[in-house]
C-alpha cells in the first residue's frame, strides 16, 4: 500500500482527526478535544491517511511499572479494514513502544467490537482481563500479547 502514511499528531487539527476516529471506534469513550490534547501529552498519537484521507489512527501508551508494559492500539474506520492499514499502524506502535524499553505489550478491545478483537487474537495477543468502568455498562478487554508471538 504505496499512498498508506503515518504521521505523528501535531497540532488542533490532527488532534481532532485522532478524535474523530477513536469516538467512531469506541463511542462509548469519546471523547473532547480537551481530552484529547490530554492523551497527546501523555501518549504517542498517529494518523494513518490513504493519500489525503484519513482512515485510522493509533495510540501508543508508554511502559509502566515492573513489566514495562506498554499499550499499543491500533484503529481503522470500518470502510477502510482489511486493507493492512490496521497491520501498518500496529507495527509501527509496537516498534515504538520496543525503542521506549517496553517488555510487555497489551492492548484494549471494547468487547463488542468484533474486527478489533478477532485483530488482536490473529496477531497472538489473548485476553488477560475483562471490566466495566464504573458506572458504564460497556464490557472491556484487555489482551497481551503473548511472547511466542513476538
Amino acid at each position: 500500500m504505496t499512498d498508506l502514511r503515518m504521521e505523528p499528531v501535531a497540532g488542533d487539527a490532527m488532534v481532532e482527526q485522532w478524535r474523530h476516529v477513536h469516538n467512531v471506534i469506541v463511542p462509548p469513550a469519546a471523547m473532547s478535544l480537551d481530552e484529547a490534547r490530554e492523551r497527546l501529552g501523555r501518549n504517542r498519537l498517529e494518523n494513518a491517511y490513504l493519500g489525503d484521507v484519513l482512515v485510522g489512527c493509533s495510540t501508543v501508551r508508554p511502559p509502566e511499572g515492573e513489566e514495562a508494559v506498554a499499550t499499543v492500539i491500533a484503529r481503522v474506520l470500518p470502510e477502510y479494514r482489511g486493507q493492512g492499514i490496521g497491520a501498518a499502524l500496529y507495527e509501527k506502535g509496537l516498534a515504538h513502544a520496543r525503542v521506549q524499553g517496553a517488555r510487555v505489550i497489551e492492548t484494549v478491545v471494547l468487547a463488542v467490537n468484533e474486527d478489533g478483537v478477532r485483530f488482536a487474537e490473529a496477531r497472538g495477543f489473548a485476553e488477560v482481563e475483562r471490566y466495566v468502568l464504573d458506572g458504564e455498562t460497556d464490557l472491556w478487554l484487555t489482551l497481551r500479547l503473548e511472547s511466542s508471538a513476538e
